[in-house]
């Protein structure tokens, strides 16, 4: 076949479903965000942060700058996991510099406050958002969509915000172990419907944010983490069966290879405090990983960041691996940092 002919490879994608490459796709968490001016600049044009969310336009280009400025090998829809229970009747705002707000649930209402079902039609903007995005991007680049992990959103929704050690949903888990499970159970029934749009508007696979699953120590991870993971994915496949799927369980440890044996995914984001070195012996074999350079070692830049670069790339040599931060990169990371960082994995 003419190699003109031939449809550019979406890399990362070509990861998802089990090859490898010297040198691995690269994308990083919150890769749209405040270290850009373009972003900046934009994020003026929204009274607030969920309306940001919620405009196609403004979510669209978003979503794009950092492609279009560093060509990243995959795009991830600009939107936040606090949709879903916003959409399920449990409204959402966000004060500046202090993160984001909900009506905390109360048991002895017993999710009076919640809709039977997700509201599709509140997330409309969302969809409409990736469709834009999807005839806009690159032809060699992955689409990724995603959603939060029904434990971290619980969580979110339990205490109202974010809290310190998650001690408010850590607490309930303990004393009400049946309504955090029903809270659970309502999350992965909106997240199958919520993800399923989202497939059907275009993305080319998903990442599922497990946050906080750092906090299950002492609780059953399993139970309120990797099963309802596991649900979702299992869920989406029914109606999309090729879609594939990240897991990022920020915090588990050594419950990383439970990430990768039983939840289904096709890759497992690791987070910066992850050992490379135990990774790729213990959790590579089993599937792709993702990551996993300190964001931090991004902003003191350097060499430093350069030895912390090379030590991924030879750790993760051998098998699967996607470039990426251990976390979300932060806003006062420089431009040209991040642009080192491309330099050394592309070569």
């Amino acid at each position: 076949m003419n190699s003109s002919n031939t449809a550019p490879v979406k890399k990362l994608l070509a990861v998802l479903d089990g090859e490898r490459f010297d040198r691995p796709p690269v994308w990083i968490m919150r890769q749209a965000g405040r270290y850009l001016p373009e972003y900046r600049e934009v994020r003026t044009k929204a009274k607030n942060f969920i309306e940001f969310c919620y405009s196609p336009d403004l979510a669209t280009e978003v979503t794009l700058q950092p492609i279009r400025r560093f060509g990243f090998d995959a795009a991830i829809l600009f939107s936040d996991i606090l949709v879903v229970p916003d959409a399920l009747g449990l409204p959402v705002h966000f004060v500046e510099n202090e993160g984001p707000k909900l009506q905390p649930l109360d048991p002895a209402r017993n999710f009076s406050e919640l809709h039977g079902e997700v509201d599709l039609d509140r997330l409309g903007p969302v969809f409409e958002a990736i469709r834009r995005i999807k005839s806009s991007l690159p032809k060699e680049t992955t689409f990724l969509g995603f959603c939060g992990a029904p434990w971290t959103v619980a969580s979110y929704m339990i205490a109202g915000k974010g809290t310190p050690e998650l001690a408010p949903s850590r607490v309930l888990a303990y004393r009400n172990p049946l309504y955090v499970q029903q809270l659970i159970d309502r999350l992965v029934d909106a997240s199958i419907a919520y993800l399923n749009k989202q497939a059907e508007a275009g993305v080319d696979a998903i990442q599922i944010f497990e946050s906080f699953a750092g906090a299950l120590t002492g609780l059953d991870i399993g139970k309120f983490s990797i099963d309802p993971i596991a649900r979702i994915i299992k869920g989406v496949r029914k109606t999309y069966p090729n879609m594939k799927f990240i897991v990022f369980g920020r915090g588990s440890g050594g419950n990383h290879t439970r990430y990768a044996q039983e939840t289904g995914a096709n890759a497992v984001g690791l987070d910066w405090a992850v050992d490379p070195k135990w990774a790729a012996k213990t959790v590579q074999p089993l599937l792709p990983v993702q990551g996993n350079l300190d964001p931090l070692a991004v902003v003191a830049g350097g060499e430093s960041l350069d030895r912390h670069t090379d030590a991924i790339l030879e750790a993760f040599s051998g098998g699967g691996h996607i470039f990426n931060f251990g976390h979300g990169i932060v806003p006062e990371t420089p431009i040209e940092n991040v642009e080192r960082v491309l330099k050394r994995i592309r070569g």
